[in-house]
């Protein structure tokens, strides 16, 4: 195996963590709210998808979600979870008195896992954006089956870089933040999550119109 393929893989997932989704977003919220050890548990719920994901993209399982009303079916059920999750945060967002002492609900380290885990093996079509990479990828850079393996899991450890940085820095923001614009905060993630939602669901119905 060539040396510079596990360095390949890595700053090509780097690259792809740059475009910013609303997994991302909803893990940063939660470490600002709930500090770093609930933080990490939630970065731990993307990564074992992710590699579950890329794994299943090398060995072309993507290539079943090529089927357009399977690509579509999955689609829309994870428009309806990113829906759910950001009705759930609009809630949470909106039920305090201003009268009234404001206080944040707790969540358990698996609460905060299992949150992220479901948003985002909620979209499996995932797979299919892996597999349309690693095929590009071991094209551009002649790749055997197990260097492909390598570059993978590589590009999957990126995530576990980035996010970890990230929660890491807003898990120490999380004394500095006013109880208030947590709150504010829950809102407009959860309209952001609604938002990503609505759109993909319009898109879907759009391409089969």
């Amino acid at each position: 195996m060539r040396k510079d393929t596990i360095l390949k893989g890595f700053l090509t997932g780097l690259f792809l963590q740059l475009a910013i989704g609303p997994v991302f977003i909803f893990i940063l919220n939660l470490s600002l709210q709930y500090g770093l050890k609930t933080g990490l548990f939630a970065v731990l719920g993307v990564i074992l998808v992710d590699y579950l994901f890329i794994l299943l993209a090398i060995f072309g399982v993507g290539k079943l979600l090529e089927i357009e009303k399977i690509s579509k079916v999955f689609s829309i059920i994870s428009s309806i979870v990113l829906i759910i999750f950001g009705m759930i945060l609009l809630y949470k967002g909106a039920k305090y008195n201003f009268n009234e002492q404001i206080e944040t609900d707790n969540i358990s380290y698996f609460q905060s896992f299992g949150s992220t885990f479901i948003l985002t093996i909620s979209s499996p079509l995932t797979i299919l954006f892996w597999t349309s990479i690693f095929t590009s990828k071991s094209i551009e850079y002649s790749l055997s089956k197990k260097e492909l393996i390598f570059f993978g899991l590589s590009a999957g450890f990126a995530t576990v870089v980035f996010l970890g940085t990230a929660v890491f820095i807003f898990s120490f923001l999380n004394t500095l933040v006013p109880i208030i614009l947590i709150k504010v905060l829950n809102l407009i993630v959860g309209l952001i999550l609604v938002g990503f939602g609505v759109i993909r669901i319009i898109k879907d119905f759009k391409k089969s119109a």
